[in-house]
């Protein structure tokens, strides 16, 4: 496990510093690309907290730890960052993942704030612990039934693998499509082949699938087979988890990749402080920003506001929470307490169905946003 510093901006030599502990995945399984534009957006906000004089005079420090998407590894880490002092805990994409943070920062009395992860149930029990800004998969996910329902689509097939997110995710859209006769059909690619799983969705008359699996693969091949099957050019192929949403995904599939609607949880046009840090990630990745980069960012800055009006006690983080009122990248930030949910919720977070154009693929398209 890596246990050096991450490169944090502007150092500083007046006080102590204030350390954030920042949980990504970098290595495989991990998403890596998600987990490198986490951590572009993580870095960039403390660069430029620090550029402006840190926290109180004191500099704001990122320790990063890679999670490689293996809860074990990442509880493992928090209890590391814990005994390293860190103030809070920042980030991480997996849900899985960020449900073992979430309960070992609980068991801890460590505020973490998770930046990414969706999976409603990030704890057993509701605490005071926890907190998140990308919105609930619940809410996310009855999003993108809504579109699917709008495009006409009400008979589904997922190709789906084992675990408790991809379950969650069809539970939802399942409760949210049968009102309106839809239906969903799963396909579990733990017990078929790709191609199985194409025979399988044109046997079953589905007019859109979903992939509901690991990335790059099985999803790659599961588009190429889709894309040169004509007895499926028909067929809608869906990702809300947000496969497409970064450039990896356009530079393996091409035009293949496009025209996949996906869930991306950005405005739909960015304000003066949103534009701002897009040309500075922009700058730092070499590569257009997803919303998780900015997700990154927002995260800093809340943390950061908490420790100028609360100081860096740990408790005294976690009350404040509720009193969190600030302007992210994507919006105006503020917690509450969500039916359902058990942490302290960025309940507003924009939420867009898009896809890449097939006659431009880095181009995206809105289709639907609530």
């Amino acid at each position: 496990m890596n246990t050096s510093p991450s490169p944090t901006g502007t150092q500083r030599t007046d006080g102590l510093a204030v350390r954030i502990g920042a949980l990504v995945p970098l290595s495989r399984p991990g998403w890596v690309e998600a987990g490198r534009h986490l951590l572009a957006g993580l870095e960039l906000a403390v660069r430029d907290i620090n550029d402006a004089g840190g926290i109180v005079g004191r500099p704001l420090e990122l320790i990063v730890r890679d999670t490689a998407a293996d809860p074990q590894r990442a509880a493992a880490a928090v209890d590391e960052l814990a005994d390293l002092g860190v103030a809070a805990l920042a980030g991480e994409y997996h849900s899985v993942v960020a449900r073992a943070v979430a309960a070992r920062a609980d068991a801890l009395r460590l505020p973490f704030l998770c930046s990414s992860a969706v999976l409603d149930a990030l704890t057993e029990q509701p605490t005071q612990w926890v907190a998140r800004l990308a919105p609930a998969q619940s809410r996310g996910w009855r999003i993108y039934a809504d579109f699917l329902l709008s495009a006409g689509h009400s008979r589904i097939a997922v190709a789906i693998a084992p675990s408790v997110y991809w379950a969650s995710g069809v539970g939802i859209l399942r409760d949210r499509l049968a009102p309106h006769g839809g239906s969903v059909i799963e396909l579990d690619i733990s017990a078929l082949t790709a191609t199985q799983v194409c025979e399988q969705v044109v046997a079953h008359g589905a007019t859109a699938a979903l992939l509901l699996v690991g990335y790059p693969e099985p999803a790659a091949s599961i588009v190429k087979l889709v894309r040169s099957d004509p007895h499926l050019a028909a067929l809608m192929l869906g990702a809300p988890a947000g496969q497409p949403e970064f450039a990896e995904w356009a530079s393996l599939l091409g035009v293949d990749g496009a025209a996949i609607p996906f869930l991306r949880y950005l405005p739909e046009r960015l304000g003066p402080l949103g534009a701002r840090v897009e040309e500075a990630l922009r700058e730092r990745l070499t590569e257009a920003p997803s919303f998780v980069a900015f997700e990154g960012y927002d995260t800093i800055t809340v943390l950061a506001d908490v420790l100028r009006s609360h100081g860096a006690d740990r408790a005294r983080i976690a009350e404040a929470w509720p009193q969190v009122d600030v302007e992210g990248t994507r919006g105006r930030i503020q917690f509450a307490r969500t039916p359902g949910i058990s942490v302290w919720q960025w309940a507003w977070a924009p939420i867009q169905v898009v896809d890449r154009d097939p006659a431009e693929p880095e181009r995206f398209r809105i289709h639907h946003a609530g």
